[in-house]
C-alpha cells in the first residue's frame, strides 16, 4: 500500500483560552474569511465546513489553507505542528 506525507503547510493558529483577549484574537484571524463563531460559557462554537463545531479550553483554533476555521484537539495539534522559526 502506498504511503503518504502531509504537505509542509504554515498555518496560523490560537489555543482557546476562554476569556475576551482571546475571542477577540479568534475573532482577528477570522476576519479574511468570515465564519459564524459565538462563545457559550466556556465553549467557543465555530461554524466549519463541515458544520457547526465545538472547541473546549484547550483546544487550538487554526486557520486552515482556504481561510477556514476550525478546532483541533491539543494532543493532534502537538502531533501534528511545530512552530516555525
Amino acid at each position: 500500500m502506498p504511503l503518504y506525507r502531509k504537505k509542509p503547510v504554515v498555518i496560523e493558529a490560537i489555543q482557546w483560552l476562554p476569556s475576551p483577549v482571546c475571542f477577540a484574537a479568534i475573532e482577528e484571524l477570522n476576519d479574511d474569511s468570515p465564519h459564524d463563531i459565538e462563545w457559550e460559557d466556556a465553549t467557543l462554537y465555530i461554524q466549519t465546513l463541515e458544520g457547526r463545531m465545538a472547541a473546549t479550553p484547550g483546544d487550538w483554533i487554526i486557520k486552515g489553507v482556504k481561510g477556514e476555521l476550525y478546532p483541533c484537539k491539543p494532543d493532534i495539534f502537538e502531533a501534528t505542528y511545530e512552530v516555525v522559526e
